[in-house]
């Protein structure tokens, strides 16, 4: 009987097999690319033209993409794969992959040399003052010419590698043996609590200092563990992603927010969309062969912990029980999201490379992504005796009803500030958009409106089209008072058209850093699966994200790349580096249309070339903002700074250079602003008194407000604003 069934479901089998045959690979592929560069062309709004020039863009940012560290690749495969430096437009049109196949026969063989150039290299003698120097800056850096000057490069990275992993060793030990002499000193005013040492750390108290070749040969052991997980990684790469990786090479060639994204990750965006957030509260991207932070989700506890910030790259990820540090550089963005994840209460370190170049090792509790931390709340200000009762609005994002509970709304819940305020008699509102990188279009028109009678608030054109129109209807203005929009470079999006639409109104003086984000463009999700009727058997195909709108303001011009220029620039750190929009590969130009017509007569800005001289007068005299300036000219030094010596005293002094420089300004934010008090809106009490987790995060969320000089300092702008409008 047993074998009879065995024989039925073999039949059975043998019979779906037939009809349905394994998908080949090659199929789906050719299908991916068709439906790609047919929506591309169909719906981008400025749609490329797959020709030579196309095809030497695509090859030189493909090859960006697979090897950015110039560590796999020779300039001899580079120069193999650049007889195809003309042909990838011939490709792609013809929907053929003999570029990728022949990028893939070359890669795989170079990851696998590398593997064995390590293995060798690191089983020799280092020179700790071999002399010499690196470049770490890829950008930088030529390929290789052949094998052995690819060795020689090799021998020079782990070379730097083993002299940073024992110049840390050495300041460790130093501190301790500094902290040793505190404890001997019975004249000392420093303490130290044991009780609240770990075990290890009484342990590793105890240890007898390590010599030189000691700390080496564990530098060594770590270096060894590390990179065999780090090629272990890329092992796993599959050929979808080498395959989304050239697909994004040809729709970055568009602008750089438009993405093939395989099924997987489409799911992954709905969740990030929908409010679902767990972990350490961070949004993560690949960048090149890193893993980059896009936004620190406020709330969560990245946010709290303040060290961790956007554009921040993960270079290594420790869990607190582990020794040694994984390396997740060429790590799929998946399987990092699956090491930084974890159960509430247990530890990640991350060590980053930072925007100015220097290196971090942070320390996050992962927690529940507390959401209602990323909605709009409010406070009442007091400078006494220069202004008093101004009402401050903070909005992290723009969310939207799908987020969080049901119904939820940011121009809702700013209405429902506003009229707090008011209820409270504010002489004047701040409304702080800094770090908010944007969200949803409907709320920040209707957002707009709460500050104007009615009229235009941003111009939307589609490809080809006129541009229509996004208006509030709403003949009231809410807030009809003094106005101040806070922004920085990581304002973006929606952000900036609500800034836009208030400056150019000329409703409320814009404040904050050079300019913001410069993001001007709309995206839209189209699936794959739409391209084709039937053939079932491929799909799912993935979904589409493309660029199909730009934002104009109703003055005609555009945020897209230049963003929106404050009113009054006050500097921070980012104040000499470039970043935002223009800091990406092929970002959409800046252009204009017409203007549309416009006025409000609510509340008209006057005398701004005052407010703005009496402004740059008090930063020019600020010891703040002297040593903001001071320290962003230090940053753009150091991120410029990236060739390194490779001999240890050499090495060390560098580095100690560096971090004596940077303790000038460790202190720089925390200072408390004498005058400035800070309160809670009355209505708000009753709530924060009866939630204790909700009071603590409000507690630290006003404490940080009290140390926030740019506030100050715009509490004096209030004030000249008030003064001269009145």
């Amino acid at each position: 009987m047993k074998s009879t069934i065995l024989i039925i479901l073999l039949t059975v089998s043998g019979f779906y097999a037939a009809m349905n045959p394994p998908v080949s690979f090659e199929e789906k592929e050719g299908m991916i690319l068709d439906a790609v560069v047919r929506f591309m062309d169909a719906y981008h709004f400025s749609p490329e033209t797959i020709n030579d020039e196309y095809s030497q863009k695509a090859f030189d940012l493909y090859i960006d993409y697979i090897d950015n560290g110039k560590r796999f690749l020779t300039q001899e495969e580079v120069d193999q794969l650049k007889a195809y430096e003309n042909k990838i437009d011939d490709e792609v049109n013809l929907r053929s992959f003999e570029f990728f196949e022949k990028s893939m026969t070359i890669l795989e063989p170079a990851h696998e040399r590398a593997r064995n150039i390590f293995n060798e290299l690191i089983e020799q003698d280092v020179d700790l003052n071999a002399g010499g120097s690196i470049q770490m800056n890829p950008d930088k850096r030529e390929f290789a010419q052949d094998e052995e000057a690819l060795r020689g490069r090799w021998k020079k990275m782990l070379t730097y590698d083993l002299i940073d992993r024992v110049n840390d060793k050495l300041e460790d030990q130093k501190k301790k043996a500094e902290k040793k002499e505190v404890e001997a000193d019975p004249n000392a005013e420093e303490t130290i609590n044991l009780s609240k040492a770990t075990e290890a750390e009484v342990k590793e108290e105890e240890e007898a200092p390590k010599t030189l070749e000691e700390m080496k040969a564990k530098a060594k052991e770590e270096m060894k563990e590390s990179y065999e997980k780090w090629f272990e990684s890329m092992d796993k790469l599959r050929r979808s992603d080498r395959f989304e990786t050239y697909i994004n090479t040809l729709t970055h060639l568009f602008d750089p927010h438009s993405d093939y994204f395989n099924p997987k990750e489409k799911q992954d965006f709905d969740i990030r969309m929908g409010g679902k957030l767990e972990g350490i509260g961070a949004r993560l991207s690949p960048d090149g062969e890193w893993t980059k932070v896009v936004e620190i989700i406020p709330g969560g506890p990245a946010w709290k912990g303040k060290e961790l910030e956007q554009n921040d790259l993960i270079q290594t990820v420790r869990q607190d029980e582990d020794e040694e540090a994984l390396n997740i550089q060429g790590m799929r963005l998946d399987d990092v999201v699956q090491h930084i994840r974890g159960k509430k209460g247990t530890v990640v370190h991350l060590t980053v490379k930072k925007t100015d170049g220097t290196t971090k090792t942070i320390r996050i509790e992962r927690d529940e992504v507390i959401i209602d931390e990323g909605f709009a709340k409010s406070l009442i200000l007091d400078v006494p005796e220069v202004i008093e009762n101004i009402g401050y609005i903070k909005l992290p994002r723009f969310y939207d009803s799908f987020e969080g509970k049901v119904g939820n709304s940011c121009a809702k819940d700013v209405a429902a500030e506003i009229e707090k305020l008011k209820a409270n008699n504010v002489n004047g509102v701040i409304l702080d958009l800094r770090n908010n990188g944007g969200g949803s279009l409907r709320d920040v028109v209707t957002m707009s409106g709460l500050f104007i009678e009615k009229g235009p608030i941003v111009q939307v054109k589609p490809r080809g089209r006129p541009a229509y129109v996004y208006d509030d209807k709403d003949k009231t203005a809410q807030y009809q008072g003094p106005l101040i929009v806070m922004v920085n470079q990581f304002s973006a999006s929606a952000s900036e058209i609500l800034a836009a639409a208030l400056q150019d109104y000329n409703r409320a003086i814009i404040v904050g850093s050079n300019s913001t984000f410069g993001k001007g463009t709309v995206q839209r999700f189209v699936n794959l699966d739409e391209a084709f009727k039937g053939e079932d058997k491929f799909k799912p195909l993935g979904n589409l994200k493309i660029t199909m709108q730009k934002f104009y303001r109703v003055n005609g011009g555009s945020t897209q790349l230049k963003g929106v220029t404050p009113d009054i620039v006050l500097p921070n750190n980012y104040h000499y580096i470039e970043t935002g929009e223009k800091d990406y590969e092929y970002p959409m130009e800046w252009t204009e249309i017409d203007p549309v017509e416009f006025d409000q007569s609510i509340y008209i800005v006057e005398n701004m070339d005052a407010i703005k001289a009496n402004s740059n007068e008090r930063v020019n005299a600020s010891e703040d903002f002297k040593m903001v300036l001071k320290n962003a000219s230090r940053l753009k030094n150091v991120r410029e700074d990236t060739e390194y010596p490779l001999e240890l005293d050499a090495f060390s002094s560098k580095i100690n250079e560096r971090k004596i420089a940077a303790e000038e300004f460790d202190s720089l934010y925390e200072r408390k602003i004498d005058g400035l008090a800070v309160h809670n809106l009355p209505e708000d009490m009753t709530t924060l008194e009866n939630d204790e987790s909700k009071k603590a995060r409000n507690d630290e969320w006003m404490e940080d407000v009290n140390n926030d000089f740019y506030l100050e300092e715009v509490m004096f702008i209030m004030r000249d604003m008030i003064k001269m409008n009145n």
